[in-house]
């Protein structure tokens, strides 16, 4: 999966395979990435694949040593599937 960071419009875009735009907005605050929205095209039902974007979203968070705030339902969603990355959430965010 092939992911752009389109620092212009704050967000991680990827391409589904059908070809359309999938996107997780974010902003930064100190070394926190606050992940606020999901786009998702219409009848878009590939809750796999957006797993996939949000894992290769944390591992870029990983990189870049940055503690990530989920605001959004669909990414707190994923935390509570995936406690692995509990690690990455900041001092007194619980999920």
């Amino acid at each position: 999966m092939e992911i752009k960071d389109n620092t212009f419009s704050r967000q991680f875009e990827t391409q589904n395979e059908d070809g359309k735009l999938i996107s997780v907005e974010y902003s930064f605050q100190e070394r926190k990435i606050f992940l606020t929205k999901v786009n998702l095209p219409e009848s878009f039902d590939n809750e796999q694949f957006l797993t996939d974007f949000l894992k290769e979203i944390m591992a870029i968070a990983i990189e870049r040593k940055l503690k990530v705030v989920p605001t959004h339902p669909k990414i707190a969603s994923f935390f509570r599937k995936n406690p692995v990355y509990k690690e990455l959430l900041p001092p007194g965010i619980r999920i």
